[in-house]
């Protein structure tokens, strides 16, 4: 699978997933500007985190009208995969590529620290090889990951399956102590219909290495890749 990596002004994650990825595949992804109109032929497209345009107005919101997301908007309408971490997460709820909105964590505060995650369903790419009853530690670092949805559109992810990660505690319990940010059903992550756009906000790309403590992102990214798991 060919990989390119969209940096935007003011993109900080985009070193992190380039090498989280490098380490997965031998092969160094495609480093795509904000402002290039033609992705290279990529078959994955990752939007990373970071403050797109300093977050200004709302996150994610000046990023969603970038000369290259004219082009990613394409890739998806062909059937091409793509992925938004964070603030990528937030860029694709922007352009409407998933459902729903990211607000304001419900503590108005910035959280930045490890979370537990767990897998809501394994009918997409990025969960397909991960245990639904394995909590997964993976950190989060954001100011506007409060997921939120009307009533009808959350019936609507959940007749199609497409919430792809709930948090939650470290036996895998949902409840309000292990939601760091207010997501309406604890929601860390959801997909499109078609199951080819996926947006999370935890970080899988800062849990790749051994180095940095934890490696359960690695199953995250070789779920998604179709590998078979590594030791990171």
């Amino acid at each position: 699978m060919k990989i390119g990596v969209v940096v935007f002004p003011g993109s900080n994650c985009d070193e992190d997933t380039l090498y989280a990825f490098e380490q997965l595949t031998g092969k160094r992804p495609r480093t795509i500007w904000h402002k290039e109109t033609d992705l290279g032929g990529v078959d994955l497209v990752v939007l990373p985190g970071g403050f797109s345009y300093g977050d200004y107005l709302r996150s994610g919101a000046i990023a969603r009208f970038s000369p290259v997301m004219e082009a990613v908007v394409r890739h998806v309408q062909r059937g091409g995969f793509l992925l938004g971490i964070c603030n990528g997460f937030q860029v694709l709820t922007e352009a409407q590529l998933v459902p729903g909105a990211l607000r304001h964590n419900v503590s108005r505060r910035f959280v930045c620290k490890p979370v537990h995650i767990k897998p809501a369903t394994t009918r997409s790419l990025m969960t397909r090889h991960l245990d639904p009853n394995q909590p997964l530690l993976i950190p989060i670092a954001h100011g506007e990951g409060n997921y939120f949805i009307d009533n009808d559109g959350y019936q609507s992810l959940l007749d199609g399956d497409q919430v792809l990660f709930r948090f939650c505690g470290p036996s895998g319990e949902c409840a309000d102590e292990w939601n760091p940010n207010g997501s309406m059903g604890h929601i860390a992550g959801v997909c499109n219909k078609e199951r080819t756009v996926f947006g999370m906000m935890p970080h899988p790309e800062r849990a790749s290495s051994a180095l940095l403590g934890m490696t359960d992102g690695t199953l995250i990214l070789s779920s998604l890749l179709g590998l078979s798991v590594i030791e990171a």
